[in-house]
């Protein structure tokens, strides 16, 4: 029996030799989706069904999620439709939103990276110079992006971490130019040079530096393969040939494989050849294998595609272990409310990734606790309403919340961080039909409803909570005059708070962090909005002492740590914004640019698997 070296597999995950590569194909002929692994040869076989029968659709993939956008029914029909999938998982296709207008032959490939898809052009059955983009995470319409330089359609589209390309297409005649737009921006298409001949219908695919685009009608089918370097300007290189001369190819990549598949012949007979290349390496394609049913298909998702960048995402040694460092984000508002749940790895840099939704949809001023495996989202204020719920999940399963049970009465703007033992989770302060000073608990590892623990000095939300493994403290706040109060409890007790101290300044809409042993507040509204950190030394009490600054002056960020760095995410000022910050607690020193969030964001809740209260 083989046995499987985890020291060896380990070392191929460090070296990105093992790529989460499924591609899935949509069929122009059925409702059918496909799937193929790149990294291999074969055939491909079934994984599910679109929505509805289309073809001539384009597509965007995030690691987690691949999304096929408009096409036609029949004849030319177009529509709007989005449609997406869980990669990982085989099954049908579910309901993502609508584009802003209905077009088929849009640029075809992945342009986009893990926080946003975009898609270009089409056949209205006019043509259009319409870009939109939608946010990978979130369900909902797209919005408008920009536009290109002329009206297109059928050309191709690639992209990098940062970078994306639309090349060829027919404006009705076929084209050679090749337009870029910047992915975390907005706005219109710059030139970026001419690919070697006229083209329409490639089959494109790229890595995270080189793109490729392979056949095409110009307006006879060519065997062709044509490619340029991602983040320069200039014209195309010959790369190669395909197999077969043909055109309307679909395309998948896995940012080292990029593959060309099925199309049609001069002679419009559809060819089931699947062609591969190397992208790092000039030269010609090879065999890879066959479609199931043979037909022009379209690529839907390709998880490690160019424009992915995995060295952002956590890579775990075998499993995750709990205490690792898993940070979540979860819920907030764009300024539009979301459920959407993100996760990060705190030891590391990067942006974050998709992990699931809530349940139902919390925002302004929701309290956060974690143990070592569950985090919780708390009360807070909804679309119409606030809110009494206590949602949980499991940090090691991505995945969505539970219901775990009820706050006493519904609450917003109470502590902004966690404070929590092990065992036992703390929050107090808000507003229910007026500022409050109740404190509530509750304990972790059984599902229930909170209890009352005491209460706060004064009524008072917007207070910031930081913790130790015993000692829970609330800092600022407003009443609503703001204020400078340090006030702490003993978790494993019940009773009011009491005195421990003063911030520099009164402050409000602060975010708390702590390692178990340092606490750090940081920026809010006092009243300006403000970029200042305090840290306070938990066990003792005192004042708090400066301990520099974040990287913008912000209002209603999350906070999340483990024992050695504090992380501050998102926020308004009052534009909302996708930033994370780091700090290291035990090291006073101004805060260093982290990553982003996948969307720009405020209000949300803010989680570890390794904050101040887990440290013994």
């Amino acid at each position: 029996m083989p046995i499987w070296d985890i020291k060896e597999r380990y070392k191929k995950v460090r070296a990105n030799e093992i790529r989460n590569d499924r591609a899935l194909l949509y069929n122009n002929a059925s409702s059918a989706i496909e799937k193929i692994n790149i990294s291999t040869t074969g055939n491909s076989s079934s994984f599910g069904t679109l929505t509805q029968h289309r073809g001539s659709s384009s597509c965007f993939t995030s690691t987690t999620r691949g999304i096929c956008v408009n096409g036609s029914f029949t004849g030319t029909a177009q529509t709007n439709i989005l449609d997406y999938v869980t990669i990982a998982s085989e099954g049908n296709a579910a309901d993502f939103g609508d584009s802003t207008n209905s077009t088929r032959d849009g640029s075809e490939g992945a342009l986009g990276n893990n926080v946003r898809g975009i898609r270009g052009g089409g056949a209205t059955p006019s043509h259009s110079n319409v870009i939109d983009y939608n946010f990978m995470a979130s369900l909902g319409d797209s919005i408008d992006f920009g536009d290109l330089a002329a009206a297109t359609r059928s050309g191709g589209a690639v992209s990098s971490t940062t970078r994306g390309l639309f090349a060829g297409g027919g404006a009705p005649g076929d084209i050679n130019v090749i337009q870029y737009v910047t992915i975390s921006t907005t706005g219109n298409t710059t030139d970026f040079g001419d690919l070697t001949a006229t083209i329409n219908s490639p089959a494109a695919n790229s890595s995270s530096t080189r793109a490729v685009f392979m056949g095409n009608h110009s307006p006879s089918v060519v065997s062709t393969i044509d490619t340029v370097q991602i983040a320069t300007t200039g014209n195309a290189a010959d790369f190669g040939d395909i197999t077969v001369a043909r055109g309307d190819n679909g395309s998948a990549s896995n940012s080292i494989r990029g593959l060309c598949l099925g199309g049609t012949t001069g002679g419009g007979t559809v060819v089931n050849v699947i062609d591969f290349v190397t992208i790092a390496t000039f030269g010609n394609a090879t065999d890879f294998g066959d479609l199931a049913n043979g037909d022009t298909l379209n690529s839907m998702a390709m998880p490690a595609h160019g424009g992915i960048d995995l060295d952002s995402i956590q890579r775990p040694s075998v499993t995750y272990m709990p205490g690792s460092g898993r940070g979540f984000y979860s819920g907030g508002a764009t300024p539009t409310m979301i459920n959407v749940i993100e996760m990060l790895h705190i030891p590391t840099t990067g942006n974050t990734s998709d992990f699931g939704n809530l349940y139902n949809i919390t925002a302004n001023g929701v309290a956060s606790a974690s143990n070592y495996t569950r985090a919780f989202h708390i009360s807070g204020n909804g679309p119409s309403a606030m809110q009494t719920d206590i949602q949980s999940f499991e940090m090691a399963s991505q995945g969505n919340t539970s219901d775990f049970g009820n706050v006493s009465d519904a609450t917003y703007g109470m502590n902004v961080g966690a404070i929590n033992s092990t065992t036992r989770a703390v929050f107090g302060g808000g507003y229910q039909s007026g500022i409050v000073n109740v404190i509530e608990y509750f304990t972790m590892a059984t599902a229930g409803n909170a209890t009352d623990f005491g209460n706060l000095a004064a009524t008072t939300q917007h207070t910031s909570g930081m913790t130790s493994a015993t000692r829970g403290v609330f800092a600022g706040g407003n009443t609503p005059t703001l204020l400078d109060v340090i006030q702490y409890i003993t978790i494993a007790s019940t009773g009011n708070t009491t005195d421990f101290g003063d911030l520099t300044v009164g402050r409000s809409s602060s975010a708390g962090l702590s390692s178990g042993v340092r606490g750090v507040v940081g920026a809010g509204s006092d009243p300006s909005i403000s970029n200042v950190m305090d840290y306070i030394t938990i066990a003792s009490t005192g004042d708090a002492t400066d301990f520099g600054d974040v990287s913008a002056a912000v209002k209603k960020p999350a906070a999340t740590s483990t024992s050695i760095r504090g992380l501050f995410l998102g926020g308004h000022t009052p534009s909302v914004l996708n930033y994370i910050d780091y700090i290291t607690i035990a090291s006073a020193g101004n805060a260093t640019d982290f990553g982003d969030l996948l969307a720009a964001k405020t209000e949300g809740a803010g989680n570890s698997d390794s904050h101040g209260g887990l440290q013994n």
